[in-house]
């Protein structure tokens, strides 16, 4: 076998993707010894990443009847897979990093191979990957090739699905649209762009003038109709620019069980989703509860354990929802939004913590910060929708808080470009802020 390149991998690809030594074709993946000492030291963790340091001690245990993984043992894709006992001399690397720590180690191990290669008459490339970046700047550093782990990315940042189109079009073609109230798609004469099920399209003037009009592509992809949803508030929450109208569309729609919305902070995500999963179970009664959820990831340093009963504890985490909550429901005093709640009976606030695990049928179900789950997390709570229920998952890609996420890797993002093309589902990305003036100038320039 012929390998076109050595891989060094750092902890934390195996912990954020544990079939990531499958990932790269013939090459030959080298795992260091003291990677297996950091998966060991989160196998009890009994979180994403406890389980997946599970998953690579019983992988790596697999792998090692076919032979000592020391020597090198063979992938089923071509590939080899050796765990580095041989490469942990640190003296080349002390004169740049004297302290010895994990990080170094493996920096160690991926340098000594290096210079080993750069021996032979036919050197194979080395890449470290790593998907902390000052472990990346350190290899540069040494002049070690580093790349970020890639292949759990979805798509590019700069080509995310948007959910809506704008189009410049002969104003005939807009005139067309209010005398027969539709317009085939392909009357629109589109040689690049593709339009999805359930994606919105503004169309506007070739000419310049304020003629206009907002469509939605049905759900067989084929005709633009009109938004049947009037202007009216919702819950007392009026649409205030283009973007918000169509997340209500989406989120009173009862034929779309999935929506997912995103955006930057104040562009109204939370409240317009509350609003409409109110209306839908209080009002219309279309469901028969209200279940708002929200992953439990800390903002900088983790406070560690709260006090009281599950209630008390998860106040802190959900207070977003809450603050949102007393806005609609228009309480003057502290205490009042946990009487109506009581009151009422049909609106649950939960941490995915106690949603995992569950099937739940004919319930709204809200799951903010969708962000900061993984793919399997994310997987896991949309495979527990039941019949009759619709959910709803919302944030903002660009403030990741969980350790191994980017905004190209996470579960929302995940989600929205997968199911993009299916008809039981809808997308909108917010752009504008509506909390103020004061907030939409930090989100601009802070």
């Amino acid at each position: 076998m012929t390998n076109t390149k050595i891989v060094i991998l750092d902890t934390n690809v195996l912990l954020h993707d544990p079939n990531a030594i499958y990932a790269f074709q013939n090459n030959e993946v080298i795992i260091p010894a003291i990677v297996l000492e950091e998966v060991d030291s989160k196998k009890r963790n009994v979180d994403e990443i406890g389980r997946n340091a599970r998953y690579v001690a019983r992988l790596l245990d697999q792998l090692r009847k076919k032979g000592k993984i020391h020597d090198g043992v063979l992938l089923d894709n071509g590939g080899m897979l050796k765990v580095e006992l041989n490469h942990r001399s640190f003296s080349k690397l002390q004169t740049t990093f004297s302290e010895m720590t994990n990080d170094n180690r493996i920096l160690a191990v991926a340098l000594n191979y290096h210079h080993e290669q750069s021996e032979k008459n036919n050197p194979k490339p080395v890449t470290l990957v790593s998907k902390d970046t000052l472990v990346r700047i350190k290899a540069d550093v040494l002049g070690i090739t580093a790349e970020d782990y890639m292949n759990d990315h979805i798509t590019e940042r700069s080509q995310f699905f948007s959910g809506y189109t704008t189009l410049t079009v002969h104003p005939s073609v807009i005139d067309e649209y209010y005398s027969f109230r539709s317009l085939k798609v392909n009357q629109l004469n589109l040689d690049i762009i593709q339009l999805y099920p359930n994606e919105f399209v503004i169309l506007k003037d070739e000419g310049g003038s304020s003629k206009s009009a907002l469509l939605k592509v049905n759900s067989n992809g084929d005709m633009l109709e009109p938004l049947y949803l009037s202007n009216d508030p919702v819950w007392g929450i009026s649409a205030r620019n283009a973007q918000q109208r169509m997340a209500l569309e989406l989120l009173l729609d009862n034929t779309i069980p999935l929506v997912t919305l995103t955006g930057r902070a104040g562009t109204g995500k939370t409240l317009l989703t509350l609003a409409a999963g109110l209306m839908r179970v209080e009002d219309d009664r279309l469901y028969k509860k209200l279940l708002i959820g929200r992953p439990v990831v800390p903002v900088g340093k983790d406070i560690g354990y709260l006090p009281g009963e599950k209630e008390e504890k998860l106040r802190p985490w959900m207070q977003p929802v809450y603050d949102n909550l007393e806005y609609l429901f228009n309480t003057k005093k502290p205490g009042d939004i946990d009487k109506i709640l009581a009151g009422l009976g049909s609106i649950q606030v939960e941490a995915l913590t106690y949603i995992r695990g569950r099937s739940i049928p004919e319930q709204f179900i809200i799951i903010d910060e969708a962000q900061n789950l993984s793919r399997h997390e994310v997987k896991t709570i949309v495979s527990r929708v039941g019949e009759g229920s619709k959910i709803v998952l919302m944030g903002d890609p660009e403030q990741i808080d969980h350790p191994y996420l980017d905004a190209e890797s996470n579960g929302l993002t995940y989600v929205i470009e997968c199911f993009k093309q299916e008809k039981v589902s809808g997308h909108v990305t917010l752009k504008r802020g509506e909390r103020s003036h004061l907030a939409q100038l930090a989100t601009d320039l802070l």
